[in-house]
């Protein structure tokens, strides 16, 4: 998700919601081909949480989808928004291994707001910075209770403090639109997945010396392993500015390439590679229990088939300089109410 120092480009580069409808589909296909065992597998693989449950009712408020007059279970065709998330988890031996630092603890590094039109033939991705500054609501915990509001926190501490319900939640009240699904994947999941692809292929156009991501590449054109990747992914101070938003270019170009090596990959004459693909991103899923099965998942593929790259538009919410922090950025009003307005 590009965008100028103000979030204001809008881009037409496929999105993050193709990656999943695609992987979703090969998932599907290889519980069946692989038959009872890989099915249960591939299925018991993803991990969810019960945010409607968490939440409760003090939420924006969930369209009314149209009737319809068909007979049968049709595929879903309302409209439907999907907070997906990057989480840079240390937790467990891989994901400490590739993140570095502390093991314990979380944030969310990508967020991507994924708003798919009535009908399922176009559709919005909007990246929030990680360094916006927000007013965090009060979220329930696990543990019980819940945590204080937090005004001029960083977007990306909501995970930290609570987990997927808290990173809903917030993005629910500085958007005002209701998110119907919730997909994270995790650091070893995305390099998992790149490894299973055979790696990926990006062009950058200037040197990258990130010490923080350990990332070293030349301006031109690499094939990237997982970890390469997972570091392009992360990295943010050796290229630009050295802000978020130089980072979103950088994952913008990553999930351009991940599709374009998907379809130059026929998985489908592959049961082997299909599989591991498959066992990839669902051992890397945490959901809402609206999507953790491989039926309810190949529901939403299934329902994204009229769903072309050029009918997906991207862009980076609306922001500017903080006015009490160089490093942070801020809603730019009232561009960015008008753009969450546009989705609702």
């Amino acid at each position: 998700m590009t965008g100028d120092d103000e979030g204001g480009r809008v881009g037409r580069r496929p999105g993050v919601l193709k990656v999943v409808g695609l992987t979703l589909a090969g998932a599907l296909v290889a519980g069946c081909a692989a038959a009872g065992w890989a099915y249960w597998h591939l299925n018991s693989n993803i991990k969810s949480v019960d945010i409607n449950s968490a939440l409760g009712d003090d939420r924006p408020a969930k369209p009314t989808p149209t009737p319809t007059a068909s007979q049968e279970a049709p595929l879903p065709t309302e409209a439907v928004n999907i907070l997906v998330l990057g989480s840079d988890s240390r937790s467990g031996e891989e994901n400490e291994a590739l993140g570095g630092g502390s093991s314990t603890g979380a944030r969310s590094d990508t967020a991507m707001v994924v708003h798919i039109d009535a009908g399922r033939t176009a559709a919005t991705v909007v990246s929030i910075p990680r360094d916006t500054l927000v007013t965090r609501p009060s979220c329930p915990l696990k543990s019980g209770g819940s945590t204080a509001v937090s005004y001029g926190s960083m977007f990306n501490s909501a995970y930290g403090v609570g987990g997927p319900v808290c990173a809903v939640k917030t993005v629910e009240s500085i958007t005002d639109v209701r998110m119907d699904h919730y997909i994270e994947i995790d650091f070893s999941g995305f390099a998992k997945l790149v490894n299973a692809l055979g790696g990926v292929t990006v062009t950058t156009d200037e040197d990258i010396a990130d010490d923080d991501s350990h990332l070293r590449l030349k301006a031109g054109t690499h094939h990237l392993n997982g970890k390469q990747a997972l570091a392009l992914a992360r990295t943010r101070h050796g290229i630009g500015d050295g802000s978020d938003l130089g980072r979103i270019g950088l994952q913008q170009k990553l999930v351009k390439a991940l599709l374009e090596q998907i379809s130059s990959t026929n998985l489908l004459t592959s049961p082997a590679k299909l599989y591991s693909v498959a066992d990839a991103v669902t051992g890397s899923l945490t959901t809402d229990t609206g999507l953790d099965s491989l039926t309810e998942l190949t529901s939403l593929g299934e329902s994204l088939k009229g769903l072309s790259s050029d009918e997906v538009k991207t862009v980076t919410m609306p922001v500017v300089t903080a006015p009490s922090d160089p490093n942070r950025v801020v809603a730019k009003e009232p561009a960015a109410s008008e753009l969450w307005e546009s989705l609702r």
